[in-house]
């Protein structure tokens, strides 16, 4: 006669002992991170400081206009002679340029318009990316076939033409307020072309699962499938292309403005301060070119650093690599 065991049900996941849920988790977790990927945890350490100067540079968050990090105004000059194209000081830790403004200030303040013109390119990358390359990747056909076409024919130009080009013809005579909308527009969707394409491949790996399978058995929608079976799996794959794309934004904004097509003068663009210290001026004084060319390559590099670390700690395939 067979015998019959009773076990007692579980009305609930049980709670591993020592991984506490939601926020309380979070820094057990950035600790982890910090050991596992110390190169990203400099970026991110990089990425927040930044963030927090442009923030916090003055104190325009809060209505008042007046600086807070930032040791002066970034177009405020010390017109006396000795604080002109002055080396670095107790008083001008970065010196001052040819119009006698602090260099140290207008670098915090040009570090809110990169993180201005970045974060939202990406986010305008982002959601044009995710549309069109799930899309494209989860129905195919012919819809499939444009997309991809044009992509082609989009990354087979240079962007930097193409950025220029799209300047010149929609921002050639706008305010610093409309070039800056113009530049955010179409720097967004030149590096969406370039995600559009890894964003499908994603979309079709997902497709291709079986619960996307059974989810078409039971009579759900294409729609129903997209938004709680495909998107959620793309999902990963977007933050990581936008961490690393932050980095290509901020380059893209300084290269144009370097080349005087970015946001004008006396707006302390990054680019735009290697420009005015070039030539005879970088003579005279060279760490005027030195303060804001750091100030970009610490950045890129930032991102990209967070950013691959990022995809090995999303990416189940690469959660053992170093």
């Amino acid at each position: 006669m067979a015998t019959t065991i009773d076990a007692p049900i579980l009305s609930q996941d049980p709670v591993i002992a020592g991984d506490p849920p939601g926020i309380s988790a979070w820094p057990r977790n950035i600790w982890k991170f910090c050991k596992r990927k110390p190169l990203g945890a400099f970026g991110g350490f990089v990425i927040v400081l930044m963030l927090v100067a442009a923030v916090f540079v003055d104190g325009a968050i809060v209505g008042v206009n007046k600086p807070l990090l930032a040791p002066s105004g970034y177009n405020e000059q010390h017109i006396r002679r000795a604080q002109v194209d002055q080396g670095p000081s107790l008083s001008h830790i970065m010196g001052t340029d040819e119009l006698g403004r602090d260099i140290f200030s207008r670098i915090l303040y040009g570090a809110r318009i990169s993180v201005i013109i970045g974060f939202s390119s990406v986010i305008i990358a982002a959601a044009v990316s995710l549309a069109f390359g799930t899309i494209s990747g989860y129905y195919g056909g012919w819809f499939d076939i444009i997309v991809q076409r044009i992509v082609d024919i989009i990354l087979s130009i240079p962007a930097i033409i193409l950025l220029l080009f799209a300047l010149t013809v929609f921002a050639a005579r706008a305010g610093p307020y409309t070039r800056m909308f113009w530049i955010i527009l179409i720097v967004g969707f030149l590096i969406s072309f370039a995600s559009v394409r890894v964003i499908r491949g994603a979309a079709i790996s997902a497709a291709n699962n079986q619960y996307v399978d059974a989810a078409r058995t039971i009579g759900a929608s294409n729609m129903r499938i997209v938004f709680r079976h495909i998107v959620p799996n793309v999902i990963p794959v977007v933050i990581v292309l936008s961490t690393v794309q932050l980095g290509t934004a901020i380059l893209a904004e300084a290269t144009i403005s370097f080349l005087g097509y970015g946001i004008p003068s006396p707006f302390p663009s990054w680019g735009a301060m290697l420009n005015l210290s070039g030539s005879a001026q970088f003579r005279i004084q060279p760490l005027q070119a030195v303060w804001p060319g750091v100030a970009i390559a610490l950045t890129v590099y930032a991102f990209n650093m967070f950013g691959d670390a990022l995809r090995d700690v999303l990416d189940p395939r690469l959660r053992g690599g170093r």
